[in-house]
Formats: structure tokens, sequence, C-alpha cells
């Protein structure tokens, strides 16, 4: 396959161009404005944040995108779907209440909030997977699959499960249903270490699946036949004791989510979006984000959602590492790849490779500075 553009910026400005001006003029060169987006119903796929995590994408950097949709004759709407876990977003009223919590107002925005899969995460459409390995059809957030187009907006972070959260985690996990994100998280069962568990009990208390009890000495046990493997025991989990399935669990969910990916850009026109700012180790799922593990390196923005991602990844990878975060905790050498580092147990590159025989992008890419 031919490398496609991945058009970038760093975060440098000018007190004639501030950041948000220098993002225009990013999506402009990029190509967004060539999308054809006149009457279509336009989905701008986000993660709004967990409340008490201060890393997802910025309201006013939405607004830039929105404005640019309708100046091109398009109808936005902010969308992401309802959680698996228990948590602030795991129905419409929570979410669309910790979405204005964070800032997502149609002030800051310009335009409207939309729960892709209705009050409790069971309104999707069955969208087709053109060469699926793992499935044929994908349960999608009714909101996303009838959109006309797509335009993903993502921070580009770490994630316990897939190594990285990216493009893909946001479009494929992001857009799924609650029954289509039981089905991505099925391979990815968790395990407790009973000699590192404290026996807190906050992976009991947080298991919306109630899948966890406790043994003899009240540690922690999981029954993995009721188990959806959301995997928010090992967020909550303060001592290590919670750990995502090992690497061909991480593997297939990764395969997976590239399959809902595309399912979720079927017949759309679609454009991407990617921050690689305040790269936390682990997901905006968290109601906490750990410290950054490199410092900030620009916004990305690519037609190849496939390309996008590995060109985040190699930016971070080709990063000094910060001092002080897990990196460090961990021992981190001083060079290398640092999301297998982080998340030992995962296979990141699994989801770029199979996105790519499926023929959703490329991994191959010609990045283009702003």
């Amino acid at each position: 396959m031919s490398e496609s553009k991945v058009h970038w910026t760093d975060l440098r400005t000018t007190p004639s161009e501030s950041i948000l001006k220098k993002l225009d003029r990013l999506l402009r060169e990029a190509g967004f404005t060539d999308l054809g987006l006149d009457g279509k119903l336009t989905a701008l796929k986000i993660h709004f944040g967990e409340p008490g995590n201060m890393s997802y994408v910025r309201p006013p950097f939405v607004g830039v995108v929105s404005r640019l949709v309708r100046e091109g004759g398009g109808r936005p709407f902010l969308t992401d779907s309802n959680t698996l876990y228990s948590g602030k977003r795991h129905n419409a009223y929570d979410h669309l209440r910790s979405a204005l919590e964070n800032g997502f107002s149609r002030d800051a925005t310009g335009c409207d909030l939309i729960v892709a899969d209705g009050l409790k995460g069971s309104d999707f459409v069955e969208m087709p997977v053109a060469g699926g390995l793992h499935c044929s059809k994908a349960r999608i957030g009714s909101a996303i699959a009838e959109a006309d187009a797509v335009v993903s907006i993502t921070h580009f972070k770490g994630h316990e499960l897939t190594g990285f959260g990216g493009t893909l985690k946001n479009l494929g996990m992001g857009s799924a249903s609650r029954s289509g994100k039981k089905f991505l998280h099925e391979v990815s069962h968790p395990s407790i270490d009973v000699e590192a568990c404290t026996a807190c009990g906050d992976c009991i208390e947080s298991c919306a699946s109630e899948a966890i009890g406790t043994d003899a000495r009240g540690k922690s046990v999981i029954d993995h036949d009721k188990c959806s493997g959301c995997c928010q025991c090992v967020a909550v989990c303060q001592h290590g004791a919670a750990r995502a399935a090992e690497g061909s669990s991480s593997r297939v969910c990764g395969e997976r989510i590239a399959e809902y990916s595309k399912a979720s850009l079927a017949g759309k026109a679609s454009f991407h979006l990617s921050f690689v700012m305040n790269v936390s180790p682990n997901c905006d799922c968290w109601s906490n984000n750990d410290a950054a593990v490199v410092a900030d390196i620009g916004i990305f923005a690519s037609a190849d959602p496939v390309a996008l991602d590995q060109a985040c990844v190699d930016a971070v990878n080709a990063a000094p590492a910060v001092g002080g975060s897990v990196l460090t905790d961990k021992g981190y050498p001083g060079r290398g790849e640092k999301f297998g580092h982080i998340h030992a147990d995962t296979d990141w590159a699994a989801g770029l490779d199979h996105a790519e025989r499926i023929g959703l992008g490329s991994r191959k890419y010609l990045l283009v500075k702003i």
C-alpha cells in the first residue's frame, strides 16, 4: 500500500497566530476543507473525558473544527457512545452532564451534543465489516452509523489494554454500542495478582458486571463467566494487582477495534485529528490522569487513520522521556519504544497491522510539517 500524507504542527505560536489559528491553518493545508461536507450531517467523534481526568482535548479546539464544517455547509454534532464500565458516562443522562462539566457546551464548541448509542447504550446499527476476520458486522452507535461524514478528534495517550489509545481506539471502541463494546472486550478478561492485592475493595465497587468477589483471605477474585472484560478494575487498582490480559488477548482486541473502526467509516467522508499533548500513560476513561510521559509534541491530521496513528506512535517514541513519570518508575532505559514498556502485556502494533490488512489505511506515511 502506498504512503499517506500526515500533516502536523508543533505548538509554537506568535502574537499573530494563536494555537487555534494554527489549527485552522493545519486543517486547511491538510485538505479538510475539500471533504465536500455541504448539507452533510457530520459526526465529530470525541472522548469527553471522565470527570476528574484533565488530559482530554479542550473544547476550543473542537470549536475550530466545528466552524470549518459549518463554513463548508456541513451540519456538525459532537458525539461519543456510552461506556461499558460503571462511571460518569455509563448512560446518556450522566454522559451529557459529564461533557458539560468538562466544558463541551454549545458556546465553546459551536455544535450540539448527541450520545451516539442512546439512553442506555442499546441504540445501534449493524454496519458491514468488509474483509473482517473477527466479525462481518459491527454494532455502531446509531448517531455515528447514520451520519453522512465522520471527523475524529483524538487525544493520543497510552492505554492499558491496547498499548496506546489513538484514532482507531477512538473510532472503533468509541463508536461501538454497549453490546459492541462487550464483543470487543470479551477476549480481554483481566486477572488479579493475589500477592499484590491489598483487599481494599476498590475493584469490587467499580465492577459494573458484579464479577469480582473475594477469597478466604479477602483478596479479590474475578469470575470470568460474569466479567465483561472492560478492565475498569485495572483502572482503579492503585497497587498493580489487577492486570490486563496478556499479549494474545490484546492482539485480538486490537484487531477487532480495527474492524469496528472500518465499519464506523463505511460509506462516509472522513478526516482525523490527533492531539499529541498531555500524553498520559493510561486511557481518558480513568477519573484521573497520570503525569505525561513525553513533553507536548503537536497536532497531527490526516485522511488516513492508520497512517495518523503510526505517525503519532513514532513521534512519541522519538521524543525524550519525561523524568518523574511512570516511565521512570518502570526503569525506562532512555530510548526505544515507550508504550510496550509502560504496558508490557499489550501488543500495540496488532491493531495497526490488521487495519492495514483490511484496507483501512497504510502504516507508511509522508510527514508534512505545517
